[in-house]
């Protein structure tokens, strides 16, 4: 078994990309901000990013923020991870950031690009959006007494612990470049998504579509974050939120 090193280990997606590969039998280091003994802030760097990436074989790199810093941080894992002579380095990455001119979109893209041009094996996955992040953006949404929601615009939110497993088999993989795009099993507008998470909540709230503009919007209006051919995930919205639910009582 190999030494893998799992960037944002402790959030959402790195959390179960770390169990999974520990319980195949790999030795997981887990790199965040303040996870010891290997916290390293990516976007600045620093010897403790080479203490980390030391022996390490495979990097399965799942921090990001839609704050900025990705690119600074990606080049600061490459140059540690050349440095180190790791063999594989495997990136999760969204569905049509290369169609969508969305800021963070355009990062991730940029951030590809720096994966596919940094000398290592590489591999690339994009995912639909997580069921986690369409709950809490409803969530932030509900707080309102009407939900205002982007006018035709569909979704095809996918069970992180899916992504989870696609992307810890790909790491114990041979580095295989662009792979194909995952997404969940249903597209969805974003009304009959919303509705569902109110119900499960037990929220009443008047749902609005309000039409919008921009490039952005258009993009994302005539679909271009979805991958309704690769709709191989099995886990639906209201089963996240019965589970949630479950969770919570």
């Amino acid at each position: 078994m190999s030494t893998m090193l799992v960037t944002g280990g402790t959030g959402t997606l790195g959390r179960i990309v770390t169990e999974r590969l520990r319980a195949d039998g790999h030795e997981v280091r887990v790199l965040s901000r303040h996870a010891q003994p290997y916290a390293v802030d990516l976007r600045k760097g620093g010897p403790g990013l080479d203490t980390a990436m030391a022996g390490v074989d495979t990097v399965v790199h799942c921090a990001s923020s839609p704050n900025g810093g990705d690119e600074d941080a990606a080049r600061h894992l490459i140059a540690a991870a050349r440095g180190a002579g790791v063999r594989h380095l495997v990136y999760i990455s969204i569905v049509g950031v290369d169609r969508v001119p969305f800021g963070y979109y355009r990062s991730k893209l940029a951030v590809e690009r720096l994966v596919e041009e940094s000398g290592l094996g590489w591999t690339v996955l994009r995912a639909t959006q997580f069921h986690d992040l369409l709950a809490r953006m409803l969530g932030a949404l509900a707080k309102l007494p009407v939900v205002l929601l982007p006018a035709r615009v569909k979704d095809q939110p996918i069970e992180v612990a899916e992504v989870a497993e696609r992307l810890a088999e790909l790491a114990e993989g041979e580095p295989a470049g662009r792979v194909t795009d995952i997404g969940g099993p249903e597209v969805r507008t974003f009304d009959s998504l919303a509705r569902s998470y109110l119900k499960a909540t037990g929220r009443r709230r008047l749902v609005v579509s309000v039409p919008l503009w921009g490039r952005a919007y258009g993009a994302f209006r005539s679909g271009g974050h979805l991958a309704p051919e690769h709709a191989v995930g099995k886990g639906t919205f209201e089963e996240y939120l019965d589970r949630r639910s479950g969770h919570r009582s």
